[in-house]
């Protein structure tokens, strides 16, 4: 699997003129250690560790087992972590999003796709950001 490529304030040449920073990353992971995606408190350290690592601020953390599978979600002061599961397929869905410039999504994004021993990753972006001349 290959990393994920970090955000770069560089990749956004409007960022002075910012209001709200914010990133988004989100995706597939494909071919992931069924075990890990079954067991809840496996994916809760994971999660809170994501946090960590992406240099946000946790706040709480819920999850439901429904299945075979886990949702989990963490809210973070900046926004939200979460990781939906279905063992049977070796799949999980990932959605990091945060505000300000002190976070890195992406970084929490790429440590998840790891922890789940992820075999192919289908990663998106978005730039969730408000600028002063918008709005």
């Amino acid at each position: 699997m290959n990393s994920t490529i970090a955000f770069s304030l560089t990749n956004y040449p409007r960022l002075a003129n910012a209001r709200v920073i914010g990133k988004h990353v989100y995706g597939n992971l494909y071919g992931c250690d069924p075990d890990i995606l079954r067991n809840p408190y496996q994916l809760e350290k994971v999660v809170i560790d994501a946090a960590k690592v992406g240099n946000m601020t946790l706040l709480d953390v819920k999850l439901w087992k429904i299945g075979e599978g886990v949702s989990i979600i963490a809210i973070v002061l900046e926004s939200h972590i979460s990781i939906h599961t279905w063992p049977e397929y070796r799949f999980a869905t990932v959605d990091v999003y945060s505000c300000g410039s002190h976070t890195w999504p992406e970084l929490s994004f790429d440590y998840i796709a790891k922890s789940l021993k992820a075999k192919k990753v289908v990663m998106g972006t978005a730039d969730r950001t408000m600028y002063l001349d918008e709005g």
